[in-house]
């Protein structure tokens, strides 16, 4: 496991009873629009909430260039390192944004964390929906939301109603939304009133499964 420490941005109430941890997806920094207006509304429910950055995404900040993903090793690695640092793993949910979420979701159950949140699950590379990325889904033991966009190609809710997903796993669907949240004009809704109704549906797992 890394030994290097890890660098957060705190956000919320130092002394509040959960703290949610949550990474990036594969592309975007941990400060990204959708990031800062979730961990935002987050922080209305009275979360302290902890963000960081996978080694690839700290070097991009760093230089400037992109680059892939970090191998999952790694990634996988890395996430370990940030719940060993925060400790009080009683009081964490971890999780993420798409690929970030995923991490958390193959580390989550080894942690013995608190509950796990995960932000546009890809369940499938999009237009390639016989490459499942479920199979740790099927046994996981951790309390899990998973927030997922009506019209999310990284899987839709015909396809994910056939996933033999764990009985632990919940699921709030994001009304229109596509796997940042993001809804059509048609529908009379804004990203942002799906990122605010994924909040509450965040605060009222942590409510009924974790608090």
């Amino acid at each position: 496991m890394s030994t290097d420490p890890v660098t957060f941005q705190f956000d919320g109430d130092e002394h509040a009873a959960l703290t949610i941890v949550l990474a990036h997806g594969a592309g975007a920094p941990m400060d990204s629009t959708f990031m800062n207006e979730m961990v935002a509304a987050l922080t209305r429910h009275e979360f302290r909430v902890a963000r960081f950055e996978f080694p690839y995404m700290a070097k991009r900040r760093e230089d400037g260039k992109k680059r892939g993903p970090d191998r999952a090793p790694v990634l996988l690695d890395y996430y370990g390192a940030v719940v060993e640092q925060l400790g009080d793993r009683e009081k964490l949910i971890i999780g993420g944004k798409s690929m970030g979420g995923r991490i958390a979701s193959m580390v989550a159950d080894e942690l013995g964390v608190a509950g796990l949140v995960c932000l546009g699950y890809p369940f499938h590379p999009p237009g390639k929906p016989e490459n499942l990325r479920t199979e740790h889904l099927e046994t996981l033991r951790t309390p899990t939301l998973i927030c997922h966009g009506t019209r999310d190609p990284f899987g839709k809710p015909d396809e994910i109603a056939g996933y033999a997903l764990s009985e632990a796993i919940d699921l709030h669907w994001v009304e229109d939304g596509e796997h940042d949240f993001k809804p059509r004009k048609k529908s009379g809704r804004t990203q942002g009133q799906n990122i605010a109704d994924a909040a509450t549906a965040i605060d009222q797992f942590a409510k009924d499964h974790v608090k």
